[in-house]
């Protein structure tokens, strides 16, 4: 039996959790440490209460599942958070790189009455500036912009890493989520984005690893590797 509220902590490793089997990564104690930079003891005591208040199971092979309540309950916070990223975005104008630890302040004390009135806000949008989508679940896989071939024709869905500092590299170096454009070079440093306005983006190898794209022609769909999708050193409240 859960608790009926979750502590803001808890809602930090469940909404973690959800973004791990999102992005198609093992739901371990492992990843949780790795996703969020916390030390194995600390994930390794956090992952023991979540278990004890009825949010998540743990298998034998220490493999993480959610309970019903532990699914409905990362759902919820996660669609805070990506809702309320839109509204930064769209309605208050804060550009798209700077809104995701500013969500994170405000997602735990949203109240039902908000929430509503932001999605009013925010129209017909469907994801958050980042790409991801506002109910989350079911997404296009996409594949890592460093799988893409030489010439291909590419657009960017999302960006997996949301770590404040990295959106900003990304959006320093002319991404966008629906950016379209064609892969100019790809080398072991760096990966080329030629853009439909003749722009170059450049990011390195590692940084095209955490940018989900629609190429044409495809690589095989792949999980991006999850030492780069980590998702901040320096999270709000840490």
């Amino acid at each position: 039996m859960s608790k009926a509220q979750a502590s803001e902590a808890e809602e930090e490793y469940l909404q973690s959790i959800f973004w791990l089997r999102e992005a198609g990564l093992p739901m371990t104690g492992a990843n949780v440490a790795r996703a969020m930079q916390l030390s194995p003891p600390t994930v390794h005591e956090m992952i023991g209460r979540l278990e004890a208040d009825g949010y998540i199971e743990r298998a034998d092979d220490k493999t993480i599942s959610f309970t019903e309540s532990g699914d409905k309950t990362a759902h919820e916070i996660v669609r805070r958070h990506r809702l309320i990223e839109r509204f930064l975005t769209d309605v208050l104008g804060i550009p798209w790189d700077e809104v995701h630890e500013e969500a994170e302040r405000l997602e735990h004390a949203m109240s039902p009455v908000l929430e509503e009135r932001m999605m009013a806000a925010i129209g017909d949008a469907t994801t958050c500036p980042h790409g991801h989508p506002i109910e989350g679940g079911t997404r296009d896989q996409g594949v890592p912009l460093a799988d893409v071939a030489l010439g291909a024709k590419v657009e960017i869905m999302r960006f997996e890493n949301e770590a404040e500092d990295l959106l900003q590299y990304l959006k320093a170096a002319g991404f966008a989520p629906g950016l379209k454009g064609t892969l100019e070079s790809s080398d072991d440093e760096e990966v080329v984005m030629l853009s439909e306005a003749g722009e170059q983006c450049i990011v390195t190898r590692s940084v095209a690893e955490t940018v989900a794209v629609i190429a044409d022609p495809s690589p095989p769909s792949r999980t991006a590797l999850p030492e780069h999708l980590v998702m901040s050193s320096e999270r709000y409240g840490r």
